[in-house]
């Protein structure tokens, strides 16, 4: 089980796991999920507990749907592939960014 997440007995791989935190940490801290679970938060109707479970619990599913799916994609497309693929479609996505912020 614990090399199914990662970790082995010879060598815990930290150094992967903080990359891999460190990464959708920043990713996530100011994207449109946050400003959205802060607006949540904002009602006095419900709970601050019950909107950090909720949004947590979406984070959780969303993740568990990314991890299930580049499993299955990895099965059929190199690695090398997906991250120029992943790459290009970044470079992209902030092009497209870029060419709309002054419209």
């Amino acid at each position: 089980m614990a090399e199914r997440i990662g970790l082995r007995r010879e060598g815990i791989v930290v150094k992967e796991l903080l990359v891999i935190f460190i990464s959708v940490f920043v990713a996530e801290v100011g994207d449109k999920t946050q400003l959205a679970t802060m607006l949540f938060a904002t009602d006095s109707k419900v709970s601050k507990g019950g909107v950090f479970l909720a949004a947590a619990g979406a984070l959780v599913a969303s993740t568990l749907i990314a991890v299930v799916a580049g499993g299955v994609v990895s099965r059929f497309v190199a690695e090398s592939t997906l991250k120029i693929a992943a790459g290009v479609a970044f470079i992209l996505v902030g092009i497209w960014t870029l060419a709309t912020a002054y419209r």
